[in-house]
């Protein structure tokens, strides 16, 4: 069965936006070994789930690299750009971008059906609702949660709603030079 992770970056009191969406929190100034650490994560990966809202920047926004050779992300352009992508929507007919599928059923059944393909990793980025729902219905299996040395008091949380307590086991953690720490969970499961 396929393993879905989840990428995310967040701040130290736990949001991965404002409550209008802001991230002018980000490190941007990732050191190589970060660089390499997210490398490592997407490689075995092929196929990108995301949320609608989130789509809608993502995908232009890796075409647009992928579309600049000289640009200092072309690497992660085309990865993200090549990867088939999968939008979970409620409210798009048809897919307006290339090697993009929308998924339109059940969040659960969706999710596992993909897992039972055959393939590599899938990968989630987001949104928060999107996230927090994979979350809630215990889908991810490996959570990359990229801890950015701010607060921000209030914001949008992927962990809001959930229902009961999750237990995760730490896999690992690395503190990048760029000030950016790496927490690595796996779910426990009975």
């Amino acid at each position: 069965m396929r393993k879905l992770k989840l990428q995310v970056q967040m701040t130290v009191d736990g949001f991965i936006a404002g409550l209008n969406g802001e991230m002018d929190w980000l490190t941007f100034n990732w050191d190589d070994e970060l660089k390499q650490y997210v490398t490592q994560i997407t490689e075995p990966v092929d196929c990108i789930v995301l949320g609608r809202k989130l789509a809608e920047g993502f995908i232009p926004h890796w075409a647009g690299v992928a579309a600049k050779p000289d640009h200092p992300e072309y690497t992660a352009g085309i990865k993200f750009t090549e990867t088939q992508k999968v939008v979970f929507t409620g409210t798009l007919q048809d897919s307006p971008w290339n090697n993009t599928v929308l998924a339109k059923g059940g969040l659960v059944e969706e999710i596992n059906k993909l897992k039972m393909q055959p393939g590599k990793d899938i990968i989630a980025y987001g949104g928060a609702a999107f996230v927090s729902a994979l979350i809630q219905h215990g889908l991810i299996d490996e959570f990359h949660l990229f801890v950015n040395p701010a607060a921000i008091g209030s914001g949008m949380s992927i962990f809001k709603g959930l229902e009961s307590k999750q237990n995760l086991t730490l896999k690992k953690s690395i503190p990048f030079t760029c000030g950016i720490v790496l927490l690595c969970y796996e779910p426990q499961r009975s």
